[in-house]
C-alpha cells in the first residue's frame, strides 16, 4: 500500500489561511501560525458581530420609540402595550422609520394606543 502524503493538502489549508489574512499588518498575514491565529479570531468576533448588531439595532429602534412616544405623552412600555391591547401589529423597526420619518402618523398611533388603554 503506498504511503500518503499530505504535502498538497497542507499547502492548500495554509494557501487557504494565509488568503483571509489578506490585508494584516506584519507577520499576521506572512506567517502562518500567527495568521491562522488571527484569522480564527476574526472570524469568531464577526459571529459574535453579527448577533450584536441585532441587539444593537433593537436597542436604537427602541430608544426611537421612546423618545417620540414622550414627545406625544405617554411612555414607550404603556404605547407598546396599548398598541398590542388594541391588536395592531408593527414590528419596531417599521415604528421608529415611523416615528423619525411620519410624526403624523406615529401620533395617530399613539391616538390608538391611548384609546385602547382607557377602554
Amino acid at each position: 500500500m503506498a504511503r500518503v502524503k499530505r504535502a498538497v493538502h497542507s499547502h492548500k489549508k495554509r494557501r487557504k489561511i494565509l488568503k483571509l489574512a489578506k490585508g494584516y499588518f506584519g507577520a499576521r498575514s506572512k506567517k502562518y501560525t500567527i495568521a491562522n491565529e488571527s484569522v480564527l479570531r476574526a472570524l469568531r468576533n464577526s459571529y459574535i458581530g453579527r448577533k450584536q448588531r441585532k441587539r444593537d439595532f433593537r436597542k436604537l429602534w427602541i430608544t426611537r420609540i421612546n423618545a417620540a412616544a414622550r414627545n406625544n405623552g405617554i411612555s414607550y412600555s404603556r404605547f407598546i402595550n396599548g398598541l398590542k391591547s388594541s391588536g395592531m401589529d408593527i414590528n419596531r423597526k417599521m415604528l421608529a422609520d415611523l416615528a423619525v420619518n411620519d410624526e403624523i402618523a406615529f401620533a395617530k398611533l399613539v391616538n390608538i394606543a391611548k384609546e385602547s388603554l382607557n377602554a
